[in-house]
């Protein structure tokens, strides 16, 4: 496969869909691919890159039972575990985000969904960020909620909901049982009811193979979401994936490339395992990617703000604003 004509041809409109044979991905030049990936990112998202960060509100004691997760109470591992944050400490987190430049901040929170108590703490969270840091982007990811309730997210400010659906359908039951892909795509389906931009990705390196990543590239691209954020595994003690080996660079590199061409108006954002790729995912801003969540993740370390911004002035990338 010519990957540089595909790549033109996505630039001119073209579409791929499960009813191709895609398993060319796996095995096609790398280089050609990359820079085909490269080319699409330009054409579609520019040199601006988005930058978003995360406060995590509530951590540790979820009920889920995802295999990767450190936060779950099936497992013994080192999570930090506290209850839902008092507002003024989200607030002054924003802040800080938001005068270190950043265009987006999320309030993440552990478990399968917030009581109506710690819900309208959020609510309530949200409405002052919305005062104090106009032009912020304000992001949630509460677990798997109503149309009613993103509709009052949506009220408090929030403009875009993050809802991972981790993997592939058919992987899907092999990571989790508490909760069903179907579950996800449901939620998905209500913020986007509710008139919310949707932020949806995984992790790369659970077990699954190169054709499920395709196939979870394929169930992204049909239910339109803007953002897909990419993590890769680091493994963590205590949890049943303690022993998964890391992922080598260049499959990273090759499964964010793929998609790009599957997703190409979706800005394809590094999420957590960044480190595993060389220079902080430099390369992979060269690869297709056009986001990034800057700082501390939920349960490992990140990269601060400044030093994403220097790496990126020094690729000539411009940072993007929210439009919300």
């Amino acid at each position: 496969m010519d990957m540089i004509k595909l790549a033109k041809e996505i630039i001119e409109g073209r579409r791929l869909s499960e009813a191709e044979d895609l398993s060319f991905f796996e095995d096609c030049d790398l280089d050609d691919l990359l820079k085909g990936a490269d080319m699409i990112r330009a054409h579609f998202n520019g040199d601006k890159v988005d930058l978003c960060t995360i406060i995590n509100a509530r951590s540790g004691k979820c009920g889920e039972n995802c295999k990767y997760c450190a936060q779950s109470v099936h497992y013994k591992t080192n999570c930090e575990v506290y209850d839902f944050l008092d507002e003024e400490e989200i607030l002054n987190n924003a802040r800080e985000n938001y005068k270190a430049g950043v265009d987006r901040f999320a309030i993440v929170t552990s478990g399968r969904a917030l009581s109506g108590e710690e819900f309208e703490k959020c609510l309530r969270s949200f409405k002052l960020i919305r005062k104090e840091c106009p032009g912020l982007g304000l992001c949630a990811s509460l677990g798997l909620l109503s149309r009613e309730q993103f509709e009052a997210l949506k009220n408090a400010g929030v403009s875009r909901i993050h809802n991972n659906i981790e993997t592939s359908p058919s992987f899907f039951p092999s990571i989790c049982t508490s909760h069903t892909i179907n579950d996800k795509l449901n939620t998905i389906e209500n913020a986007k009811l509710a008139g919310l931009d949707v932020c949806s990705g995984g992790i790369f390196g659970l077990g699954e193979s190169f054709k499920q990543r395709i196939e979870m590239a394929l169930t992204l691209s049909k239910i339109d979401v803007v953002s897909i954020p990419i993590n890769v595994l680091i493994a963590i003690k205590g949890t049943p994936l303690e022993r998964m080996p890391h992922l080598e660079e260049d499959e990273i590199l090759r499964s964010i490339a793929m998609f790009k061409y599957i997703n190409p108006a979706a800005n394809v954002r590094l999420a957590g395992g960044r480190i595993l790729v060389d220079k902080a995912g430099k390369r992979a801003f060269n690869s297709g990617a056009s986001a990034s969540i800057t700082g501390n993740m939920l349960t490992t370390s990140g990269y601060t703000i400044e030093s994403d911004r220097r790496m990126l002035s020094s690729m000539h990338r411009e940072l993007a604003k929210a439009a919300n």
